[in-house]
């Protein structure tokens, strides 16, 4: 059953039988009798066809969703057992939030590739909610997200705190002082923002409320890359991570701004689906604690 599922996954997502057949190494009536085998299977169609393409229907999109989990499933099974006679190789599937996945996660990637050149990470970036489902659909082997997560169907560690400052310009005359910056000016600034939505935008929200503030202008920039371009060139000041902002710290294109109450802090959690963990997925989480340890980036 799961070489049928295979078929009709791969058919999908090429959104042609001919790419399909191509890629399985398979023939097009082939590819095209699995697909009537697994529609008679279930008593009805599942794709819509055309000379062009094929599409998914609603029953469809329910076959796929859950055989995207099944071969996942499977994958990780024979992962686990292969696993248990051998070194830390092959693939492992890592998710992770923005911040964390573009600032943090590159050099331990980079330093796990060294000690272990024969497994095979990849990564996946996105806010949480996108992390978490993959994770649950066995789609990923284990996500690092941000926020006070909670998910029943998951296995969930708390992991770090990500430390978060008010930044500025330079050139910014607040920016300038020694000391503690008023709160009130805080709020007459321009603040420079994520999109809702984004992990970011949400501590900033809750940094505002905490402080006690609601200013009255808000530009809203989709990364954290755009947020700290205009930041450097004077449009506002924004609340960014620690993590996000070393280098710039570093060449002196930012600066942190003192303010009572900050810096903000968020929580960071892994996540996992099963507490069946295999050699590369523990060499991987005993390399971020290491990391968090000797580097004290956490």
């Amino acid at each position: 059953m799961d070489q049928y599922l295979k078929v009709f996954v791969v058919t999908v997502e090429r959104k042609n039988f001919s790419r399909a057949a191509e890629e399985l190494h398979m023939t097009q009536p082939s590819v095209s009798q699995y697909i009537r085998t697994l529609e008679e299977k279930f008593g009805t169609k599942l794709l819509e066809r055309t000379n062009k393409y094929v599409r998914l229907n609603k029953a469809g999109e329910i076959v796929y969703h859950h055989a995207k989990e099944i071969l996942g499933l499977y994958d990780k099974t024979q992962n686990l057992i292969d696993d248990l006679m051998n070194q830390a190789k092959g693939p492992l599937s890592i998710g992770a939030s923005y911040t964390f996945g573009e600032y943090v996660l590159p050099r331990i990637l980079a330093t796990l590739q060294k000690a272990y050149p024969e497994l095979q990470p990849d990564l996946t970036i996105g806010n949480t909610a996108k992390i978490a489902s993959l994770v649950t659909s066995h789609q990923l082997d284990i996500g690092i997200v941000e926020g006070n997560f909670k998910d029943k169907h998951l296995l969930i560690e708390d992991f770090a705190e990500d430390y978060m400052v008010v930044v500025a310009s330079p050139a910014l005359e607040m920016a300038q002082r020694e000391g503690y910056v008023a709160i009130s000016e805080l709020e007459q600034e321009t603040w420079v923002v994520r999109e809702p939505g984004s992990g970011t935008r949400e501590a900033t929200e809750k940094m505002f409320k905490q402080i006690g503030i609601v200013p009255s202008k808000k530009i809203n920039f989709g990364s954290t890359q755009s947020i700290k371009e205009v930041v450097e060139a004077g449009l506002g000041i924004s609340l960014l991570s620690q993590w996000a902002i070393q280098k710039e710290l570093k060449n002196g294109d930012l600066k942190i701004i003192k303010v009572n109450g900050l810096p903000f802090s968020r929580q960071f959690s892994i996540i996992t689906q099963t507490p069946f963990r295999t050699k590369s997925l523990e060499v991987f989480i005993d390399l971020l604690y290491r990391e968090k340890s000797a580097d004290g980036w956490i």
